[in-house]
């Protein structure tokens, strides 16, 4: 690896730990929530995918099952998700919003493309378009990376 690739790695790290710490994943709680990441996820996933099991979701969130399983407990606990026997097999259980979930969901829509909405208005339009396209792309090498890093262990 070149000197150069180094820089540009670094750089990159450090505006990754900059974005995370701006986007508040560093506190206790995310998003004007009284949840961790994990459950803001968690209901942000549902929201917008629909129904899915616990193993789906954890494979989305790239988290451990045992995890998954004491997030989803609290979650319904709270009132936030339900789960519902699966049509075709009554031992698969289904996870979906409640209708406080769905009101959880709208309000972390709103904060937070109130929060990227403020970072928008500080940029000219041309900045903003390449900050979508470099995020999408970058995150799309970090999926691919993460993909050929499992196939290869496996």
């Amino acid at each position: 690896m070149a000197v150069t690739d180094l820089v540009l790695i670094d750089e990159i790290r450090a505006a990754s730990r900059q974005m995370v710490r701006e986007l508040g994943f560093m506190e206790q709680t995310l998003a004007a929530t009284d949840y961790p990441p994990s459950a803001v996820h968690t209901i942000l996933e549902i929201g917008g995918r629909g129904p899915m099991t616990s193993v789906q979701l954890a494979e989305c969130l790239h988290l451990e099952k045992s995890s998954v399983s004491r997030m989803v407990r609290k979650l319904i606990e709270c009132g936030e998700l339900k789960e519902a026997s699966d049509a075709d097999d009554a031992r698969i259980k289904q996870l979906s919003l409640t209708a406080k979930g769905r009101r959880t969901l709208a309000a972390l829509h709103d904060f937070g493309r109130r929060q990227v909405a403020g970072a928008l208005e500080r940029l000219p339009e041309a900045e903003r378009k390449i900050v979508r396209e470099g995020l999408t792309i970058y995150a799309r090498a970090l999926a691919a990376s993460r993909a050929a890093e499992a196939e290869a262990a496996t």
